[in-house]
């Protein structure tokens, strides 16, 4: 009996050797499960035996000849039988292979398990099941560390779920497996930002931009960022040199002349916000600060002494024609109608004054 037991173990090792073959030489499917079916018949039979049994050998041959099964076969529930049945063989495997023998062969199986977990994870992931996914996700990633794909979809799926401690972990195993998508970077800054860690969300977008250096919502986050941390002058150098490749970038143009404007340099940031309405003359946020920088320039001129009266004038009417032009574009703004006001009450136009006013209190 003892004999019987055997053969039928060497059966199904030799099932191993005719499953290589036929994937070696592009044998269908059907092929492969009917090979895998006879070596399965025949490991049963050893399993149920009360000596091979206990043999290690035979249950890190059914874990993988039901691995492989679950994998290749397209009939859902017969695949998530045999993954069952792979699980609880690899983990007899282990619990009695003392000698570490079957290494090779219950890595396989498991291998082909996280394949199989993979495919159930993408699963939950369209059926919106982000829990499941991501339980799964994390396994499969964990078994394939280096690969970047598998990390950020863990982590996108942690995010779904609020994980973020989760999330900024599998996204952090993406960037230091060698990740370039940008996003990933982005990604990774939110998370930092988030936990006030703004130091290492700035490191994390500088690591970014060394390896995606044109890309523009990169950069755009990384201003943001300098911006938020008050290093304005870190900002506008790299305002200065995104405008060298990025030349028509309005919003770039509009940050320029505003870092400039709250430093006191009214000419350059009028300069700049004139850059941006040649690229859109219809944007109200440079034409409103337009006007801004001539009343700071014109109550400037007042400071000066000498000249002081023409150059105020000369502002003075400047920014009225800015902010008539702002008015026009956004009649429902408060501060631009409070604005003319004020340049109106100095130009004694009280008509003007009064006929504002009355729109203010409409609002």
């Amino acid at each position: 009996m003892a004999f019987s037991q055997k053969s039928q173990l060497q059966i199904a090792r030799n099932s191993i050797g005719k499953l290589q073959f036929a994937i070696t030489n592009k044998q269908d499917t059907k092929k492969q499960l009917s090979i895998l079916g006879e070596g399965l018949k025949a490991i049963e039979t050893a399993q149920n035996d009360k000596k091979t049994k206990k043999w290690p050998e035979t249950w890190a041959i059914k874990a993988y000849l039901s691995s492989y099964i679950s994998i290749i076969d397209t009939d859902e529930g017969n695949s998530d039988k045999y993954y069952g049945l792979a699980v609880a063989a690899i983990d007899s495997a282990r619990r009695i292979d003392k000698f570490q023998a079957n290494t090779r062969l219950i890595y396989a199986s498991v291998y082909n398990i996280n394949i199989k977990k993979q495919d159930k994870a993408n699963s939950a992931f369209k059926n919106n099941d982000f829990t499941t996914a991501f339980n799964s996700l994390k396994e499969v990633s964990d078994f394939f560390p280096k690969d970047t794909t598998l990390a950020v979809n863990t982590a996108i799926a942690a995010q779904n779920i609020r994980n973020f401690d989760k999330a900024l972990e599998y996204f952090k195993r993406a960037k230091e497996a060698g990740i370039k998508n940008p996003v990933v970077f982005q990604n990774l800054a939110n998370i930092y930002t988030s936990k006030f860690d703004h130091d290492l969300a700035i490191k994390t977008i500088e690591d970014g931009l060394k390896l995606n250096g044109e890309d523009i919502n990169l950069t755009n986050d990384y201003i943001n960022l300098l911006l938020d941390n008050e290093r304005y002058t870190d900002a506008i150098h790299v305002i200065e040199s995104t405008l060298k490749v990025d030349k028509n970038n309005k919003l770039l143009y509009f940050l320029y002349g505003y870092l400039y404007q709250n430093s006191g340099n009214y000419n350059t940031a009028a300069l700049s916000y004139s850059k941006a309405l040649n690229i859109d003359e219809n944007y109200f946020d440079a034409i409103y600060q337009l006007g801004l920088a001539y009343v700071d320039s014109a109550n400037e001129a007042l400071k000066s002494g000498k000249d002081g009266s023409q150059k105020f004038s000369s502002f003075i009417n400047r920014a009225e024609i800015a902010l008539l032009q702002a008015h026009e574009i956004n009649q429902n703004d408060k501060s631009t109608v409070q604005l003319l006001i004020d340049i109106y009450t100095r130009k004694n136009k009280l008509d003007k004054v009064q006929e504002l006013k009355s729109k203010l209190e409409e609002f």
